[in-house]
Formats: structure tokens, C-alpha cells, sequence
């Protein structure tokens, strides 16, 4: 299955958190701090949105930065992705 975001949506995949801070203590799964860094997999066309026109920025395989409580979680074949809006990406990381 195949998804495919409208106007200024974009789907993304986050990135695995770390399971060893610095020091080298492994933390287990619940200590773990979700990371706020994913991958884009898909982009909206973008166009006119609530009357203004939405140019996109991101494009698929940018590794993005985005707002902590962003987006909408779903699970699609067994793979997890968050759908948000492009305005709630903060940065590109190159």
C-alpha cells in the first residue's frame, strides 16, 4: 500500500531512537526520548491552501527536524508514520 499526502501534507518515518546515551548506559524501550528527526517518504503536491499558495520545500529522503506534538500517527502494514503539515517541519538537516 502506497501513501499519498494532499495539498501541504507530508508523510514521514522517524528515525530510531538512541539506545546508549554517552556514557554508555543502554536504555531500555520506555526510557527511550521519541526523536524528533524522521525521514521524508512522501511530499504533498502542495498548491492553494486556505487561500494561500503552498510551495513545498522538503522532498522525499530529507531528513527533517519537526515540532514535538506534531502531525497524526498511523500504522500502515506494519510500518508506523506520522502525516503533518509542512509548516510544522522546522528544519532540514544536510
Amino acid at each position: 500500500m502506497k501513501i499519498r499526502p494532499l495539498a501541504d501534507r507530508v508523510v514521514i518515518k522517524r528515525l530510531e531512537a538512541e539506545e546508549k546515551t554517552k556514557s554508555g548506559i543502554v536504555l531500555p524501550g520506555s526510557a527511550k526520548e521519541q526523536p524528533q528527526m524522521a525521514e521524508v517518504v512522501e511530499v504533498g503536491p502542495g498548491g492553494v491552501v486556505d487561500g494561500k499558495e503552498i510551495k513545498m520545500e522538503v522532498s522525499k529522503g530529507d531528513k527533517v527536524i519537526f515540532s514535538k506534538y506534531a502531525g497524526s500517527e498511523v500504522k500502515i502494514d506494519g510500518e508506523e508514520y506520522t502525516i503533518l503539515r509542512q509548516s510544522d517541519i522546522l528544519a532540514v538537516v544536510e
